[in-house]
């Protein structure tokens, strides 16, 4: 059965040609252009940049610590949402604040508490500096907000009464999470986990003063690229930039192809 599809009124189509106007000025033709540039030296540079032993070191740190970060913001990210909503102690007003911390300070202002926090005149006696635990440290305070605050609205809008319901008729509380609260956290734990890895795998400023940007060791994908735009080699700057597109883009998809299962399932 054909679906019917509805024209467009004028008002909706003054909107949506604005709106697709406005995106396609803001994102589509910059990562266009960036795409065009990164195929400026043609395949031979492409493939020559990205061979680079230096870069394929950043790749893979920047790249492999941002899914471990995601990972982790997904268990501890869905706990702090948890106990926001559903508990309730002193200070939970505070902490619902604070959660909001890495959102509102710059980064640069990130990297210097971090490095007042894990640096040599750290006050814990912990001194992560230019090691791959900074960059892991960096990433994780820098993205630990998103899945709070994509899961938080969504716990406070569950009905307690079908978890009452599905413990009345036996189920314990690991079964009760699984097979009813789970199902509908996974979209917003999935859209959380998504915005989280892109902003892991972008992320320049916090790292700076923190992980030393020491090659082979602590420099990700960010600073490589300033390297190279610094070094006027705009197209080696672009591939890799290109490289973290898909990325990104990869496990969004991954992330939305999961979550649809699990919903289905649940």
């Amino acid at each position: 059965m054909s679906r019917k599809v509805n024209s467009l009124g004028r008002g909706s189509g003054l909107a949506l040609g604005i709106s697709l106007t406005w995106f396609s000025l803001l994102v589509l033709i910059p990562l266009a252009a960036v795409v065009v540039k990164s195929t400026a030296g043609g395949w031979s540079g492409f493939t020559h940049t990205l061979s680079n032993p230096q870069t394929q070191a950043a790749l893979r740190l920047t790249i492999g610590d941002s899914l471990l970060v995601t990972v982790l913001n997904v268990v501890m990210g869905t706990v702090i949402a948890w106990v926001l909503v559903r508990e309730r102690f002193p200070g939970a007003a505070i902490l619902d604040v604070i959660i909001d911390l890495p959102f509102a300070l710059p980064t640069i202002v990130a990297g210097l508490v971090l490095l007042s926090l894990y640096g040599p005149q750290s006050p814990f006696g912990v001194n992560e500096a230019n090691t791959r635990n900074a960059v892991f440290l960096a990433l994780a305070f820098v993205t630990l907000p998103f899945i709070v605050r994509t899961v938080q609205p969504v716990l406070e809008e569950l009905d307690k009464d079908v978890e009452e319901a599905a413990s009345s008729l036996g189920a314990n509380g690991f079964t009760t999470f699984r097979r009813v609260i789970l199902p509908s956290l996974v979209p917003a734990i999935a859209a959380g986990a998504g915005l989280s890895f892109a902003r892991a795998i972008s992320e320049y400023g916090s790292l700076v003063l923190l992980s030393g940007n020491l090659p082979f060791k602590t420099e990700v994908a960010s600073v490589r690229i300033v390297g190279f735009i610094e070094g006027d080699n705009t197209a080696a700057a672009s591939v890799i930039a290109v490289v973290l597109l898909v990325a990104a883009l990869v496990v969004i998809v991954a992330l939305d192809v999961v979550q649809r299962r699990v919903s289905r399932r649940g």
